[in-house]
């Protein structure tokens, strides 16, 4: 039975709206009139996002991280409760207070009551449930453990946007701390510098260097600040644009993975986002070649993307998984010890989320000592800076007498 979208008036004049499941709009009118609604709009729910075009998709919107993590929840709940999962996915889709991810769930739900698996309905949203879920999904429900697939990708969404969240709100101070910075000493140079320093130019004596320099910069940044700073914009918003070409995407991931330090975060988040993917399809009954295919997926940094790619093919010619991953030089010795002693005992899926933990802690405090490093040295710079400004003001007051002279 399809389902059907619709806003009424309520007896207040109020507008509602909402799903309901009927054999065509004409019965979903009839349905809400019984209920004391007055139709405006019904609209049966997209099957896919392809299926509408570019008008369904949008209508498909974009899922946040934390948004699927709790629909992944609260199914995997009902599911373990005993709910049939048609019911499920309707009381997941009446809970949320998003349209579209009321849409969304209402249309999956659709699908399986046609007869469609949960892993096809979610196949019709590919933009909103990847092809690791989709997987996982389908593994579950091939071996008849749904509820526990369900749970197990319930604290991998979890786990993902919690990871996301601290490393968005760890960036946070130190990114709005420079834009400050940046602010504050521009405003010095280009405003109030500018005011003072026209006392003494008028006196008509010989400046210390110092202050002469301080003029020089400010009126550097008062003729020139402005273009520079649109130059940045625009400078930015080309190389955004550039490195969504694969070829040069490709040349800046790898030029990542030579600059230090910023190579050991980029390796240890990938690394631990691919092994805790790969433990949670193994574990599901994914075979692993396949589980390899779609790790490789998740793995946002272009070159060890392929390299995932390339071991999956060597994998395939009989390689150990551990030695594929090494020859590529990108993993942690860490990481491919312990898929090595997972191989080896028979525990694969065990050892590749130790390995996952292992390397979101160790990215986790590599994170935090940068960012205790940054944040004084950043304030430490603006302190100085601020000092040269206010001893270049500082020092023709000291000189006063020399300059009456």
């Amino acid at each position: 039975m399809p389902a059907f979208e619709y806003s009424a008036l309520n007896t207040k004049g109020q507008e509602e709206t909402g799903i309901l499941d009927a054999d065509n709009a004409k019965q979903v009118r009839q349905l809400l009139r019984d209920s004391h609604l007055t139709p405006l709009d019904v609209n049966q729910v997209e099957k896919s996002e392809k299926s509408g075009g570019k008008a369904a998709v949008k209508r498909a919107g974009r899922v946040k991280a934390a948004d699927l993590a709790l629909l992944t929840r609260q199914l995997a709940t009902l599911v373990q409760s005993g709910s049939p999962l048609e019911e499920a996915l309707a009381t997941t889709a009446k809970q949320t207070e998003k349209r579209n991810i009321r849409h969304i769930l209402s249309a999956v739900r659709s699908k399986v009551v046609e007869g469609y698996t949960l892993a096809d309905g979610l196949k019709t949203y590919p933009s909103v449930f990847p092809d690791m879920y989709r997987a996982t999904v389908a593994a579950g429900e091939q071996s008849g453990h749904l509820d526990a697939v369900l749970d197990r990708m319930a604290d991998y969404t979890e786990s993902r946007q919690e990871t996301q969240q601290r490393i968005s709100t760890a960036m946070f101070y130190p990114v709005i701390l420079t834009i400050l910075s940046i602010a504050i000493v521009a405003g010095l140079l280009g405003f109030i510098v500018p005011k003072i320093v026209d006392v003494f130019e008028n006196m008509g004596q010989e400046l210390p260097v110092m202050t002469q320099v301080l003029i020089k910069v400010s009126e550097f940044v008062r003729a020139y600040g402005l273009y520079i700073a649109v130059a940045l914009v625009i400078a930015f918003i080309i190389f955004k644009q550039v490195i969504k070409i694969p070829k040069w995407k490709y040349r800046y991931h790898n030029f990542l993975l030579k600059v230090p330090l910023i190579k050991k975060m980029v390796r240890g988040l990938n690394t631990a986002r691919f092994a805790r993917t790969l433990s949670i399809l193994a574990s599901s009954g994914v075979p692993i070649l396949d589980a390899m295919s779609i790790s490789a997926q998740v793995v946002q940094n272009l070159p060890m993307r392929k390299a995932v790619e390339d071991a999956a093919v060597k994998v395939r010619e009989g390689m150990a998984i551990n030695r594929a991953l090494d020859q590529s030089g990108y993993f942690p010795p860490m990481t491919v010890y312990l898929i090595a002693s997972g191989e080896s005992s028979g525990k694969l899926d065990e050892m590749l989320e130790r390995a996952a933990m292992q390397q979101e802690r160790e990215t986790d405090a590599m994170l935090t000592n940068m960012l205790g490093i940054f944040e004084p040295m950043l304030i430490l710079i603006m302190g100085g800076v601020v000092l040269l400004i206010v001893l270049s003001i500082l020092l023709p007051i000291l000189n006063l007498n020399q300059l009456v002279q």
